[in-house]
């Protein structure tokens, strides 16, 4: 998925932006395919942003409507320097969806 922030510098809005995308654009049904609840999926979720610092992990595990986020923040996305302003932020998310099938017998 992809986010912006386009006048606020704000990473995680990006982050979180980023995230939306990618989870309306997937149908993340791997649990029933198991016939196991939605809730035992582990949600692998890799961020990338300039600033990795100054997102706010806790903000983007709320977002998950189910599973088990983890969150990892690292150096990417895309800073674009305007003007006459702050830069406009890009975030970029990729998940990965896993499950457990050993705890779960």
């Amino acid at each position: 998925g992809i986010g912006t922030s386009l006048r606020r510098t704000d990473y995680t809005e990006a982050a979180l932006r980023a995230v939306r995308d990618a989870l309306w654009r997937n149908s993340i049904n791997l649990a029933e395919l198991f016939d196991l609840p939605k809730s035992a999926m582990v949600l692998d979720v890799e961020i990338g942003v300039a600033r990795p610092e100054l997102v706010d992990v806790e903000k983007i595990k709320a977002a998950f409507p189910y599973g088990q986020p983890r969150i990892s923040v690292k150096q990417g996305g895309l800073d674009v320097p305007r003007p006459n302003g702050p830069p406009n932020v890009i975030a970029n998310v990729a998940i990965s969806v896993s499950l457990d099938l050993e705890l779960s017998q």
